[in-house]
């Protein structure tokens, strides 16, 4: 195990932010057997934890990715010590010498408002810059600001820059006005070291949420209620060191799962959690695919055709609108007229305009996009708007006739680990292209 400064896995990455391609030549059917990586949204929370500890912290499973080397850089600019092995992460962080997470780092990902709850828990005093991110509609951070007031911090926001300050947090019942995944896990880490007791109201329900408290747990913290949409936490003097994993990619694991059925295919996801894709199941089900569940496996085999449903979007444990593109690909082919639902982002169909270059025949309607299936789609050049847009066109171009060329390639690094290299196990004409 050596220890570094950034850099971390994937060195170089970032480099040729926006430069490289990926090639698809489609009509590939798709069959063998993948493991399913690490939670990029469960890591990035965990990794944030490790800051309220002046303990090494070990994590296991942690995903290969650009959001997870930019939470590493974070945190080593804030004062922690990083060493790595492979999957396995070890953090400590004995002083923090640095409670400002700047723009230069923030503005690439979201998620860095995580280290906001843990550096006024920690340090009384945190100076965070209002984040960036994938541009799929408002993302507030409203609802962290209001939670943490009501914990005791003062607020104030100047320069594009989130001041918080206390001379102690104290714990206070919390009510979230909507479900808020990142709000839920930011102020259930300010938390634990508040004095007295939390409850969170309207609890995010996230098995990332869940992972978070399992961690915090594993460190000494008081929590129960994680997984409900209430928490309970009992705040403790000080949290200590921990070992834990993070939990197989639910989101990636779908993505492969819509991909199998896509192309034709017949594919085996291992170390997978099937209790986490429930909603999904039950909609390639309903499309037409045979699904096959053990305990950390699914096996999902693709029908003669693709059935058209309708889906909605919903937070956890509905149907999650990270594999909405995804599906939006998958009813393109469908033999019908579906109706997909975006009710938890107001921006989350920028895909849709690059999946009818493909051929697709797609209406917009307010949150409803009306997808007409046609016979098959056509390869084209396109270009990703976000994370999850570039993994629907990467599905689209598997089952294209012809050569689909996918610019913006760094969209699907910071959320897919390797995808190309996964792709090409299970038969798939994938490759990328570096210029």
């Amino acid at each position: 195990i050596g220890r570094e400064r950034p850099g971390l896995w994937g060195e170089g990455k970032e480099q040729g932010v926006g430069v490289d391609k990926i090639i698809i030549e489609g009509g590939e059917l798709l069959k063998g057997t993948i493991r399913a990586s690490g939670a990029k949204n469960a890591a990035l929370p965990i990794l944030a934890a490790s800051l309220l500890t002046e303990e090494w912290c070990t994590f296991h499973n942690v995903p290969d990715l650009v959001d997870v080397n930019t939470i590493v850089r974070l945190l080593v600019d804030l004062g922690s010590e990083v060493e790595r092995d492979g999957a396995v992460l070890r953090t400590r962080t004995r002083r923090v010498g640095n409670w400002e997470a700047s723009y230069d780092l923030v503005k690439t990902m979201r998620a860095s408002i995580l280290v906001l709850g843990p550096l006024v828990a920690r340090t009384g005093k945190a100076r965070v810059s209002l984040p960036g991110g994938c541009a799929i509609g408002a993302r507030p951070v409203n609802l962290h600001l209001k939670a943490l007031q009501e914990l005791g911090a003062h607020i104030e926001l100047r320069d594009g820059y989130v001041e918080a300050t206390t001379a102690g947090l104290k714990g206070a019942p919390i009510y979230f006005d909507t479900s808020t995944v990142t709000g839920t896990e930011n102020i259930m880490m300010a938390a634990v070291l508040a004095e007295g007791t939390t409850i969170l109201k309207n609890a995010a329900r996230e098995p990332e949420v869940e992972n978070l408290a399992l961690i915090l747990n594993g460190m000494g913290a008081k929590i129960r209620g994680a997984g409900t949409d209430e928490i309970i936490i009992e705040g403790v003097e000080a949290l200590g060191s921990v070992e834990g994993s993070i939990i197989s990619d639910r989101v990636e694991t779908g993505t492969f799962m819509i991909a199998a059925v896509l192309t034709g295919g017949d594919v085996v996801i291992e170390d997978c959690e099937p209790g986490h894709v429930e909603a999904l199941v039950a909609k390639l089900r309903e499309a037409g695919a045979q699904i096959d569940i053990k305990e950390k496996t699914i096996r999902i085999t693709a029908g003669p055709n693709v059935r058209s449903v309708d889906v909605t979007t919903h937070p956890y444990p509905g149907f999650p609108t990270d594999l909405q593109a995804q599906m939006v690909a998958l009813m393109a082919v469908g033999n019908g007229i579906s109706v997909v639902r975006e009710t938890v982002f107001e921006n989350r169909f920028m895909h849709i305009n690059e999946l009818m270059r493909m051929g697709a025949e797609i209406t917009i309607d307010g949150n409803r996009a009306i997808v007409r299936g046609v016979e098959r789609l056509k390869g084209a050049p396109v270009m990703a708007t976000d994370l999850r847009a570039s993994a629907s066109l990467v599905l689209a171009g598997l089952s294209a006739e012809g050569k689909t060329e996918l610019e913006r390639v760094y969209h699907i690094d910071r959320g897919y680990e390797r995808i190309e290299e996964k792709l090409s196990r299970l038969g798939a004409n994938i490759r990328r292209i570096k210029q």
